[in-house]
């Protein structure tokens, strides 16, 4: 005696309801995701912006509103950097950091990248030693240098009260800049240069014609990195150059200033933004080679 099979029926339309519900929750989630990424990147952009929002809407205040919980100006002083470019001497403290971004980074390039070309193309005994060599001087911190180094500028050479204890150093290259265009070079094939050598090219000229073009965001990257150095450097100014103000920088100037203008914050915000923003235009113009150069390096080298 055989057990009849009971079989269910089959609904019409039933995997096609499965299947849109799939796409609905799918669609929800991707759209729950992009709300959630966006939310948290707009949540981090602001943590870094309102600083600079409140650093400026404090520059264009009144003296009597600065630092009061009104946050946005009543009045717009826009005469507040006027009165902070006319102070005495600052003019004189952006002519010399404009200096000394522009020469140390020109001299950190210049002398820079032929050592880092050495080192990435050259084959020699001791490469490696010498590659080791200049990395273990990035972790030597310029504090525990700077008696020697202050005695020997100032007292040997008599060059105390000026920028050029800083600024020399910079013609015999600088480790971190050696070392970020190495790695960059070492992802160019070594073919390149071979094909320039048979061309009848020398290694002058195959630095200068073949390799420099193809490292341009290296270049940028590390001239940047080294503009805003110079921009920003307090420590040098203030060891070798704060007995004579005609030699202040901006960084350390600013700080004279605040002293000075210590109630005026208006004043003193407005002094900031002036600091700020040639830093800020050119990292905004040059944005691009330099993510570009930094992302080139970090991830062939």
């Amino acid at each position: 005696m055989t057990q009849a099979t009971l079989t269910t029926p089959a609904v019409p339309g039933a995997g096609a309801g499965l299947d849109t519900r799939a796409k609905r929750d799918a669609r929800r989630r991707r759209t729950l995701h992009w709300i959630a990424v966006h939310a948290l990147g707009l949540a981090a952009a602001a943590f870094f912006i309102l600083p600079f929002v409140f650093v400026f809407l404090t520059a264009v205040m009144s003296d009597n509103q600065a630092l009061t919980r009104d946050l946005w100006p009543h009045t717009w002083q826009w005469s507040n950097f006027r009165t902070v470019w006319d102070t005495p001497g600052f003019l004189t403290w952006w002519r010399n950091t404009l200096v000394y971004a522009v020469a140390g980074t020109v001299l950190t390039v210049v002398s820079s990248l032929p050592v880092a070309y050495a080192l990435a193309k050259f084959r020699f005994r001791g490469r490696n030693l010498i590659m080791v060599l200049v990395i273990s001087t990035m972790m030597l911190p310029p504090q525990v240098v700077i008696i020697p180094m202050y005695l020997f500028w100032t007292k040997q050479m008599g060059m105390d009260g000026t920028l050029w204890p800083l600024i020399i150093p910079m013609a015999f290259g600088d480790a971190f800049t050696i070392f970020l265009l190495r790695q960059f070079l070492l992802t160019i094939p070594k073919e390149y240069t071979e094909a320039a050598k048979v061309d009848g090219c020398g290694e002058l000229r195959t630095l200068l014609t073949v390799i420099v073009p193809m490292i341009r965001p290296a270049i940028a990257a590390v001239a940047l990195f080294q503009f805003f150095y110079c921009w920003n450097d307090y420590f040098g100014p203030q060891i070798y150059a704060s007995s004579n103000p005609a030699a202040w920088t901006l960084s350390y100037g600013l700080e004279s200033f605040k002293g000075a203008h210590h109630t005026n914050w208006n004043l003193t915000m407005a002094a900031t933004v002036l600091v700020m923003a040639p830093v800020i235009v050119v990292f905004f113009f040059a944005q691009k080679a330099f993510i570009e150069g930094v992302t080139l390096t970090g991830v062939k080298g």
